[in-house]
């Protein structure tokens, strides 16, 4: 059986999807055209943020989506990699900064024990 992890997105999903929940899905379309849309960030940024997120969220089909979305609004291929060296950092950035919970909870186990 040779089944893909993630289904490629088709009209069927699409119909199924709105069928089954069409008021959360016109919100959240509504939702993503109010954040896309022109204002304080440019679309070019937008969708460059877009992409580093999708990359930290680790969702093919935003990667996919915005990656092209960054694109058509002017993003070269080298901003695009940028960006997702940007998530990478912030990614390991996180569980370096975190570490400190490790580390604090170590030295309350050895205080325990030393009790």
């Amino acid at each position: 059986m040779d089944h893909a992890m993630f289904p490629e997105p088709t009209a069927a999903l699409a119909r199924k999807r709105k069928a089954l929940a069409p008021e959360p899905l016109a919100a959240f379309k509504a939702f993503s055209k109010a954040v896309f849309a022109p204002g304080a960030l440019d679309a070019q940024t937008k969708q460059l943020i877009a992409v580093a997120v999708a990359h930290v969220t680790q969702c093919p089909y935003c990667i996919k989506g915005h990656t092209e979305l960054a694109v058509r609004a002017g993003a070269s291929e080298a901003q695009i990699m940028e960006a997702i060296w940007v998530a990478a950092e912030m990614r390991a950035g996180g569980a370096f900064a975190h570490s400190a919970l490790a580390l604090q909870t170590l030295d309350h186990q050895h205080a325990q024990e030393s009790d």
